[in-house]
């Protein structure tokens, strides 16, 4: 139930945005763009074996005027764009229609805004269209909610899939913000279950899912054995990094900044990927510890211990 991808790239464009009350970039409206320049120069250097673009934004997709210059010249490359936004445009859904593979819909505290852009984006034909959910103390009613709407709201009739988020105590989530409880996150994942309601997860929820899913008794051992193999653990700088509007490379988004990466690797710096990126020391360091960390098939983060805690 956890997004796996083989050559994703998480590309954090711009970090301009409106307040996001539990925004863990900090992200507000007075950031930088990225420039089609230095998009193109990173993209360049990157092996063939790319396949995916995130590409995150501002929830209207319209502070870069670079945005959709990249995301067409991804198509030219044989890459596939996505993106996350969360209160869009007619015209906006309708460029994301024709240029990106899959797009997500942030749900915030009014879910009329989410039905209704996830409602622009399936009725211009786009079939992966998802709405993803901060799971949290805070925030679950929200996730139930958007969970039993999907059976009743039209707006939701096309929707693929509502994806859970894992919470990461980093940026404004810092203040104020709990993880659910096991209890709550084991209830939403049977109701959504019972109900044929289509959900995921990101990685970062592996370790707790793995497990509910090993104990609960309800689950039927052949529908266990699915949900196992396809749940995908940490895979940050196995197959997927990230890089943020300074043009370097971080495992992921959550680890910027964060110890050990206070400073990233640059991409617009290096002469060879493999040599000076794949392969550095620090990010060699990185995925063996990363590898190591892991028990019963589940790799644990290295960022936040406490998205390894189950219970």
């Amino acid at each position: 139930c956890t997004t796996i991808c083989e050559g994703v790239r998480n590309l954090k464009n711009p970090d301009k945005a409106s307040i996001c009350q539990f925004c863990y970039k900090s992200n507000n409206p007075n950031g930088r763009n990225l420039s089609f320049e230095n998009f193109k120069t990173m993209i360049d250097k990157l092996p063939r074996l790319l396949t995916q673009i995130a590409f995150g934004c501002d929830s209207r997709a319209e502070s870069n005027p670079d945005l959709f210059k990249m995301m067409k010249y991804c198509r030219e490359i044989g890459v596939i764009p996505n993106i996350t936004v969360a209160d869009i445009s007619d015209d906006i859904a309708r460029q994301l229609c024709e240029v990106c593979g899959a797009v997500a819909v942030s749900r915030y505290e009014d879910k009329n805004i989410c039905y209704d852009s996830v409602k622009k984006l399936t009725d211009g034909g786009l079939d992966q269209v998802n709405v993803h959910c901060l799971l949290s103390e805070n925030s679950f009613d929200w996730c139930m909610e958007t969970a039993k709407d999907k059976l009743s709201d039209p707006r939701l009739a096309k929707l693929n899939a509502i994806v859970f988020l894992s919470l990461k105590k980093k940026g404004r989530a810092k203040n104020g913000f709990e993880s659910v409880s096991y209890e709550k996150f084991r209830e939403l994942f049977l109701w959504c279950l019972q109900n044929n309601v289509s959900i995921g997860f990101d990685s970062c929820s592996a370790p707790r899912f793995m497990q509910m899913v090993k104990d609960e008794e309800s689950i039927e051992e052949n529908i266990r054995k699915q949900y196992l193999q396809c749940c995908e653990p940490c895979e940050s700088g196995l197959f997927s990094f990230y890089t943020g509007v300074d043009s370097c490379y971080y495992p992921c988004s959550f680890a910027e900044k964060e110890k050990g990466w206070e400073d990233g690797l640059s991409l617009l710096g290096c002469s060879n990927f493999f040599k000076d990126i794949w392969y550095h020391p620090k990010n060699v360091k990185w995925r063996n510890s990363l590898i190591r960390s892991g028990c019963d098939g589940c790799r644990k983060c290295l960022i936040f211990p406490e998205i390894n805690e189950i219970k």
